[in-house]
């Protein structure tokens, strides 16, 4: 056992009253808040970066209203944990004075713990086999009944969203980030579009594509209408895209807002 520097071996009486009246600092109040503050102020710099794939520190700290010194403070830590990378942002057109800002991205270990990764290979082994046995039909039954139950929580969700497909798209992304899909939905000049910035199953589905298939069809009957899956995190895109049809633009000469399609 450590003897605490500064203190003799065998602590007067005195000493030993004084020693019990005064409980360790690890049993004070408050004593794990610092700790505990910062693991959440980690988990939502981690969340922040989910969604948007990349940013900077004054976009982060202005995001979570942190001060360029506290953010820089977490950034540091989960660098140094190998939580996030940094790399020097790229800058279109004239750039101003000093060196361009990084931006932060979070690593392939970072971005397995938030999902379900844990288990890939097994998962990928057994689709191998039910490939290898029962064919492509009965992969393809497999992610079926693998999203029923996604789908059904999410219908849930819906019940109150009504009939418009961009609201019900709006009810879906929060059921979907509450999945741990980091899921948004905007609206954009030619219908709107649903965005996923994490994907549980993404290195299965790189292989199995009929696992996203599966997904893009229970999107389209949450959502009530016809959409389209125009990228994917399986095929390498930073975000998995579902483009919801709208009305054709009201004006003639609007620019419609498009994303590109998978390779």
């Amino acid at each position: 056992m450590k003897k605490a520097a500064g203190f003799p071996e065998h602590p007067s009486a005195a000493g030993s009253v004084a020693d019990r009246s005064t409980p360790p600092a690890s049993t004070r109040p408050g004593a794990d808040a610092a700790p505990s503050a910062d693991l959440s102020t980690r988990s939502r710099v981690t969340q922040l970066l989910l969604e948007r794939r990349a940013a900077t520190a004054a976009q982060l700290g202005g995001a979570l209203g942190l001060s360029p010194a506290a953010i820089r403070r977490h950034l540091d830590a989960m660098l140094a944990d190998g939580d996030v990378i940094a790399r020097e942002q790229t800058v279109r057109g004239h750039r101003g004075r000093g060196r361009p800002a990084k931006v932060f991205l979070l690593t392939d270990a970072a971005r397995s713990r938030c999902g379900t990764h844990h288990y890939d290979n097994m998962a990928t082994a057994a689709l191998r086999w039910i490939a290898r046995t029962g064919g492509p039909r009965a992969v393809e039954e497999f992610a079926a009944e693998q999203v029923a139950a996604l789908e059904a929580r999410c219908q849930a969700a819906l019940a109150d969203a009504g009939d418009e497909p961009m609201a019900r798209a709006e009810a879906l992304a929060a059921a979907l980030t509450a999945e741990g899909y980091a899921a948004s939905a905007s609206t954009i000049a030619s219908g709107g579009q649903l965005c996923q910035h994490h994907c549980p199953v993404a290195h299965v589905a790189a292989e199995f594509p009929a696992l996203c298939e599966a997904e893009t069809t229970v999107i389209s009957r949450l959502v009530g209408t016809h959409v389209q899956r125009l990228a994917t995190i399986a095929h390498g895109d930073g975000v998995c895209t579902t483009h919801i049809p709208g009305s054709p633009p009201a004006q003639s000469g609007m620019t419609v807002t498009t994303v590109r399609t998978d390779r």
